[in-house]
C-alpha cells in the first residue's frame, strides 16, 4: 500500500511548514540556546478559536505585553472642570448649612418648645413667636448663653443609638431598614415594626436627654456627653439618681414613645415623597445651555431634596405636637426636674405632676389647661423653621453668586 505520507513530513514542523494559516504570524518559543529558526518547525504557537480564552470573535492573542505608558501620560488623563468642583462643593455646602440648622442653630427654640410643653403652671402659652423670643432673650440675659444649648450633646447621642440599634437590628433580623419602590404590605409592617423596636431601644436614652434639655442651667451641674448613656442605663436597671414615687415605669411610656416615633415618621415620610413628586413635575430637568442655566440646574438639583425634607419636618411636628407634649410630659413626671419659668424667663419651677397615663393626661390638660393648652410654646416651632428656611436660602444665594463668577 503507497503511503500518504509528504515527502517532507517531520513530525510537529510539517504544519510550520506546509500550513501558513498555523504558521503566519507565529514565532516559535524558544526552550534553549537553540535559534527560534529551527524551533519553529517544532513548536508552534496553537491558533485562536472564538470562544476560548474569554476571546469574542475577530479577537486574537496578544503576542507582546501592553508597551508602558509614556512619560507624563497621567497628566492628560481628563479630569473634573473646576466648575463641577465647585458645583459638587457646593452641594455639599448647602447639605451641611441644612444639617447645622437642623441641629445646632435650631437647638435653643427645642429647649425652650420642651420647657413650655412640661411646664403645667405656666399661664403665657407662647403661641407668637415674639413673646417665645423675648422669654428666650431673658434666660440668656439672667442664666447665660449656654443656658439655651443645653443637652445638645445628648441629642446626638440619642441619634447615635437610634441609627446604631436600626441597622444592628436589620442586619439581625429580616425587617428592612429601607424601602424599595416595589413594596408590598408585609415589607412596610416589617419596616415599621423595624421603627417601632428602635424607639423602645432608645427610650431610655431619650428619656435622660430630655432631662437634660428643661433641666435649669441654675441647679444643674455640668455633665458630661456620656451622662446620658450612664442614666438610660440606670433608668433600664432601676439604679443611679433617686426618682419620685410617681416616676412611670418604662413599660408605661412605650405606647406614647412607639406611637410618636413610627406616626412622625411616616406624616414626614408621606409629606417628603409628596412635595418631591410636585417640585420635580413642576420643574423637570432642563438641558444647561450657557454658564448661567448650568448653574440654575446644579442648584435644582440640590434644593428639591432639602425643601422637601424640610416641609416634611414641619408637617409632622404641628401635627404631632399635642402627642409630643403628652409624650414630654409623663418622661419628666417624676424626675425631679426643676425648670425655667417660662413666663418670665428669671425663675424656677419644680414639676410635680401625677398623671397616671397617656388618657389621664391628655383629660387633665383638657380639663386645666384648654384645647390651646396642648400648643404651649408653639411660638418656638415658628421661629426653629423660619431660621431652617433663612438659612436655606441665604446659603443658596451664596452659592449661586459663587458658581456664576467661576
Amino acid at each position: 500500500m503507497t503511503s500518504r505520507r509528504p515527502d517532507n513530513f517531520d513530525g510537529l514542523g510539517y504544519r510550520g511548514i506546509e500550513d501558513p494559516a498555523y504558521s503566519g504570524g507565529y514565532s516559535g518559543r524558544s526552550f534553549n540556546n537553540s535559534s527560534s529558526v529551527d524551533l519553529q518547525n517544532w513548536v508552534t504557537t496553537p491558533p485562536d478559536i472564538p470562544g476560548s480564552r474569554n476571546l469574542h470573535f475577530g479577537e486574537r492573542t496578544p503576542q507582546f505585553e501592553a508597551a508602558p505608558a509614556a512619560p507624563g501620560a497621567e497628566d492628560t488623563l481628563p479630569t473634573a472642570p473646576p466648575s463641577e468642583q465647585l458645583n459638587r462643593f457646593a452641594g455639599f455646602g448647602i447639605g451641611l448649612a441644612s444639617l447645622f440648622t437642623e441641629n445646632v442653630l435650631a437647638h435653643p427654640c427645642i429647649v425652650f418648645r420642651r420647657q413650655c410643653q412640661v411646664n403645667y403652671h405656666a399661664r403665657c402659652y407662647h403661641l407668637s413667636p415674639l413673646t417665645a423670643i423675648s422669654v428666650m432673650y431673658n434666660v440668656t440675659k439672667s442664666q447665660g448663653p449656654k443656658a439655651l444649648w443645653k443637652g445638645m450633646g445628648s441629642t446626638f447621642v440619642v441619634q447615635g443609638v437610634t441609627l446604631g440599634t436600626e441597622g444592628i437590628i436589620s442586619e439581625c433580623t429580616p425587617l428592612p431598614r429601607e424601602l424599595s419602590h416595589k413594596w408590598n404590605p408585609k415589607q412596610v409592617i416589617g419596616h415599621l415594626v423595624l421603627k417601632g423596636l428602635t424607639c423602645v431601644v432608645a427610650m431610655p436614652f431619650y428619656s435622660a436627654s430630655l432631662i437634660e434639655t428643661v433641666q435649669s442651667e441654675i441647679i444643674r451641674d455640668n455633665p458630661g456627653i456620656l451622662d446620658c448613656v450612664k442614666e438610660g442605663v440606670g433608668r433600664v436597671m432601676g439604679m443611679g439618681v433617686p426618682h419620685s414615687k410617681r416616676l412611670l415605669p418604662l413599660w408605661g411610656l412605650m405606647l406614647p414613645t412607639v406611637l410618636h416615633g413610627v406616626l412622625h415618621y411616616v406624616v414626614s415620610s408621606t409629606v417628603q415623597r409628596l412635595v418631591l413628586f410636585l417640585l420635580r413635575r413642576k420643574s423637570p430637568a432642563k438641558q444647561p445651555v450657557d454658564g448661567s442655566e448650568t448653574v440654575q440646574t446644579m442648584l435644582d438639583a440640590y434644593f428639591p431634596e432639602l425643601m422637601a425634607s424640610f416641609v416634611a419636618s414641619l408637617c409632622a411636628d404641628v401635627l404631632l405636637y399635642p402627642l409630643e407634649m403628652v409624650m414630654h410630659r409623663l418622661h419628666i413626671q417624676g424626675t425631679r426636674t426643676i425648670i425655667d419659668n417660662t413666663d418670665l424667663g428669671f425663675e424656677v419651677l419644680p414639676i410635680n405632676t401625677q398623671y397616671e397615663g397617656i388618657r389621664d393626661c391628655v383629660n387633665v390638660i383638657r380639663r386645666e389647661e384648654g384645647a390651646l393648652g396642648f400648643y404651649k410654646g408653639f411660638g418656638s416651632i415658628v421661629v426653629q423653621y423660619s431660621l431652617h428656611a433663612t438659612v436655606l436660602q441665604i446659603t443658596k444665594v451664596i452659592y449661586s453668586t459663587l458658581l456664576q463668577n467661576s
